[in-house]
């Protein structure tokens, strides 16, 4: 085909990503409640981390202090407007499996069949390894940072008033930031087939890279504390000794064939 077909293909993929988003999107907006009985659970004191938590804490000897925190809106529009953005955001993640499927189908023609197989493998697992990291900010990250900063005071006289608008945006963030980061794995199996990253290399500069990660988590959490800092940081150190392990694995398996 020439540029312009491809171009034309690409509308009617652009087309139909957008379409099915929005689909998604106000199914999302007519469920209200359930949709945001889900996204408010990481506030509520019988969330599954804090039971969890919880039981921990009672193994230990000890019993944790229960929380509550009572979210706010400050704007007149401000909770229609979020609704519509929580919506849009819920949508988004419902469809991606269909948008990750057209944009590779567009892709697909171009590659050759080794080139093809090694594009599933790499589409597929960096997709889960993005629902991975979303899941654990969900499921870990967000709720300690929000348990700890919803809850912290500097004196007893000074009360917390946290805005709808900014436990939603820092659940984004923080779950989108996840998302990503968790693509550190599938980036360093690609550059270590590619014959560009070794696990001795790695290991060389750990230091270095603990440096880069302190760095890269104060530049993706919304809020500026050392507690989020450290939780956020040690996913991406994990990762990062994983990815020392799949890389020497990738050149040992790349050695034998």
């Amino acid at each position: 085909m020439s540029f312009w077909d491809h171009l034309e293909v690409l509308r009617g993929v652009v087309i139909k990503v957008i379409a099915v988003v929005v689909v998604c999107g106000v199914v999302a907006f007519l469920f209200k409640m359930p949709v945001f009985d889900m996204v408010l659970a990481p506030k509520e004191a019988d969330f599954v981390t804090y039971r969890l938590l919880h039981r921990v804490s009672s193994l230990c000897g000890e019993d944790m202090e229960p929380f509550y925190v009572q979210l706010v809106s400050t704007g007149l529009a401000q909770q229609f407007v979020i609704h519509v953005k929580t919506a849009l955001c819920v949508g988004a993640i419902c469809a991606s499996p269909y948008v990750v499927y057209q944009l590779f189908r567009f892709v697909s023609p171009a590659l050759y069949e080794r080139e093809r197989h090694y594009a599933v493998r790499i589409v597929a697992s960096g997709y889960l390894m993005f629902l991975l990291g979303a899941a654990v900010s969900y499921f870990l990250v967000f709720p300690l940072t929000f348990r700890f900063l919803g809850t912290y005071q500097v004196s007893g006289e000074v009360s917390n008033m946290i805005t709808l608008d900014s436990y939603i945006s820092t659940l984004m963030t923080m779950t989108l930031s996840m998302g990503i980061v968790f693509e550190i794995p599938v980036v360093a199996w690609l550059l270590a087939h590619a014959g560009l990253l070794s696990s001795s290399f790695m290991r060389r500069y750990r230091r270095h890279a603990i440096v880069a990660i302190l760095v890269v988590a104060a530049v993706i959490t919304p809020t500026s504390d050392v507690f989020t800092l450290l939780v956020v940081s040690m996913p991406m150190y994990v990762l990062y000794e994983l990815s020392i392990w799949l890389v020497k694995s990738t050149a040992e398996s790349r050695k034998t064939s």
